[in-house]
């Protein structure tokens, strides 16, 4: 139901407009048409009123398609079909009819809200929120649920510092290194830049070495990078913040930066803290991809704050994962910044042995042969070996609902699960490949050529 001023206006509008023709009408002019079929005027009068009965979605994308075949320019009708494609789901086509018609500034507000979420649907966040905000500056009745909730903007709510101390939370993990299964060449990286400077502080201080600093994990999704960011917190009894995308990103200039600064300035507020930032490539894009300033303002504010040139890093440790490491813009690789970068890899067969250990160890089971499950579980992710947990417990539960017997998982279970399950890795890698042979001049990806050469 419409919520806003604005929403009752169009909702009214549109019912009034479905009103005004039957169904017999709708058919006479769909037959004037096919005798006169380039009659641009009278198709046009179908198309507007058929585009708000959702039941005639084709034959309203079959009059479009045949209006723009004899007036291409035709802009109206060009609108019309973005946002019609947009609820079709076929957000791309959208995206390029209205970004063509917004060039010409040809494009209404309306039709600005359907590109903008359109951007939003393809995880294009800074141009959804900076075509938002301009859209509501020229008309604040022009709100949209969608793009309201994503951007958490609130009428007459809480202002961004109160959003801010509500959504930001600083917690103490209970895991640490032991609930890790495998990565063992992971944990002594991050040994050796965190762990070992906050036990032996005055001996690193002695070699000018600070406590502190950044690490970034990269790596196929699903491979326990956000796992490890708060095990290690747990390692060191260190404080935790777990910052996403939407926690810091507003549709108002200026605030994201506002949001950023705020986190790291709880994170200073409660030293040692590990501050963890994950998909951090959709905060610190390579700023030459970046259309809109807003962006880059983001990406130097966060570069800003990782120096800490006007507060103490000290104590605080930055963590980033990301699954696109060649996204990043180059400037947070810079030493002091993330300075040391960690492949994260699938786990090897003793590191899925450990990791089945524990996702069955609360779950019923008996006489798992795990070396033999782990060798059939080819470029498995950690995620993708909860999942077989979940298949396999997910088939038992039917069968003891069946015989009334609660039976435990077996490795006859956990082998006929791996059957239903692809890795979930296959399609990084083969990105990941591509990068690694053409665009590895710095050496930054030859792990995982070295990771690829030993399978």
């Amino acid at each position: 139901m419409p919520t806003g001023h604005g929403d009752w206006i169009r909702y009214i509008f549109a019912i009034d407009k479905r009103t005004m023709y039957t169904q017999p009408e709708l058919n006479e002019l769909a037959e004037a048409i096919k005798l006169s079929p380039e009659n641009v005027t009278l198709r046009f009068l179908l198309i507007k009123k058929l585009q708000f009965y959702p039941e005639y979605r084709q034959q309203l994308e079959d009059n479009l398609n045949a209006l723009l075949q004899y007036s291409p320019q035709h802009s109206d009708a060009k609108e019309i079909l973005a946002k019609l494609y947009f609820d079709k789901g076929k957000v791309s086509a959208a995206i390029i009819i209205a970004e063509e018609l917004l060039q010409d500034n040809n494009l209404s507000l309306e039709g600005q809200i359907i590109l903008a979420k359109s951007y939003l649907a393809e995880e294009d966040t800074f141009r959804a929120r900076e075509l938002y905000q301009k859209v509501l500056t020229q008309d604040p009745d022009m709100s949209d649920p969608t793009l309201d909730n994503e951007f958490r903007v609130k009428v007459d709510g809480p202002g961004v510092e109160e959003i801010l101390a509500q959504s930001m939370f600083l917690e103490k993990p209970k895991i640490n290194f032991s609930d890790v299964g495998g990565l063992d060449h992971v944990k002594k990286e991050i040994d050796l830049k965190i762990i070992k400077p906050l036990e032996h502080a005055e001996l690193y201080a002695q070699y000018g070495k600070k406590v502190g600093g950044g690490i970034l994990l990269y790596g196929p999704p699903g491979c326990g990078k956000t796992y490890l960011a708060k095990a290690t917190a747990g390692e060191i009894n260190a404080g935790f913040i777990n910052v996403g995308l939407n926690d810091i990103l507003d549709m108002y200039i200026g605030n994201s930066e506002k949001n950023l600064h705020a986190y790291f300035e709880e994170a200073r507020a409660n030293k040692p803290c590990v501050l963890f930032f994950d998909e951090i490539d959709a905060l610190g894009a390579k700023r030459t991809d970046l259309r809109q300033s807003a962006g880059k303002n983001v990406i130097n504010q966060f570069l800003a704050e990782l120096d800490g040139i006007e507060s103490d890093n000290e104590g605080v440790l930055i963590i980033g994962a990301t699954n696109s490491p060649w996204h990043i813009d180059s400037a947070f690789r810079r030493p002091g910044r993330f300075d040391r970068i960690i492949f994260v890899p699938p786990p090897d067969v003793e590191s899925k042995e450990e990791i089945l250990k524990i996702a069955l160890r609360e779950k019923p089971n008996d006489s798992i042969d795990y070396k033999k499950v782990s060798k059939t579980l080819a470029d498995y992710s950690g995620a993708d070996i909860n999942a077989l947990v979940d298949i396999a417990t997910e088939s038992k539960l039917v069968e003891a609902m069946e015989t009334g017997v609660p039976q435990p998982i077996r490795t006859k279970d956990l082998l006929a699960a791996s059957k239903h399950h692809k890795a979930s890795t296959i399609d990084w890698f083969t990105t990941a490949k591509n990068y690694a042979m053409f665009a590895n001049q710095s050496g930054l990806y030859d792990s995982i050529l070295a990771y690829l050469d030993k399978k």
